[in-house]
């Protein structure tokens, strides 16, 4: 084993190797004090090293807790979501299916509003995304309804000791025009939220025919929601 060697003021090399237990007592140059060296017991060291081994290996995984890490009067949280729209499956916003030529492709039923909404209540309680809590590489999730989501969501709301402020969400979509079922996807997602439909707004725009959005090709919902300690 290799040795070191300790510089004293008076520049003489003292081998720690030939330290014990014992305190070592170095004079130096014009000052009656001393330094006090200590060399630990090797099987000290052993001992501490194998205390540390054996915490790290106990070290279990983290796991998703709806307890926030702070009782904050009120969270905010955001939520966006976009999806391509295909031929040949149903277009779902809000729980409410809506007549038209195309709609979301996607693992689940693909309704962009819920989705996002999902995302929102989960920003605010600083949860992990919908992506994680509910992977698309999961197949029991394969053309689940996006309502299971809404309601798993609003469980871990709850658990945390909040309620819903108000949400305030954005459709954008070049078509089909949302005015004629504005009023039917809300109340449905008042439903799913168990909120009051005065706490929950909704807007819908299009892209003025730009990029995919715009050219009817994907459709996309932002949502802003506040949760309140109960």
């Amino acid at each position: 084993m290799a040795t070191h060697s300790f510089i004293s003021p008076i520049h003489t090399k003292i081998p720690l190797s030939k330290f014990t237990n014992k305190p070592v007592r170095l004079p130096l140059i014009n000052s009656p004090a001393s330094i006090v060296i200590h060399k630990p017991a090797s099987s000290s060291i052993r001992a501490t090293l194998s205390s540390a081994s054996a915490t790290s290996t106990q070290v279990d995984e983290p796991t998703i807790s709806s307890k926030s890490s702070k009782a904050l009067p009120f969270r905010v949280g955001h939520g966006f979501d976009l999806h391509r729209l295909e031929p040949g499956y149903p277009l779902i916003i809000g729980g409410i299916d809506i007549p038209h030529d195309r709609g979301c492709e996607a693992h689940s039923d693909g309704d962009v509003l819920l989705h996002c909404v999902v995302d929102a209540i989960l920003g605010a309680l600083g949860l992990p995304d919908i992506g994680q809590i509910f992977p698309d590489s999961d197949p029991k999730w394969k053309g689940a309804p996006s309502s299971v989501f809404i309601k798993e969501a609003v469980r871990l709301m709850h658990e945390a000791g909040y309620e819903i402020g108000n949400l305030d969400a954005t459709l954008i979509l070049q078509r089909p025009k949302l005015s004629p079922h504005k009023e039917a996807i809300r109340t449905n997602l008042s439903e799913l939220l168990g909120a009051d439909p005065s706490v929950v707004n909704l807007k819908a725009k299009t892209h003025e025919k730009v990029d995919s959005l715009g050219e009817n090709r994907s459709i996309a919902a932002h949502t802003v929601i506040l949760l309140m300690k109960k």
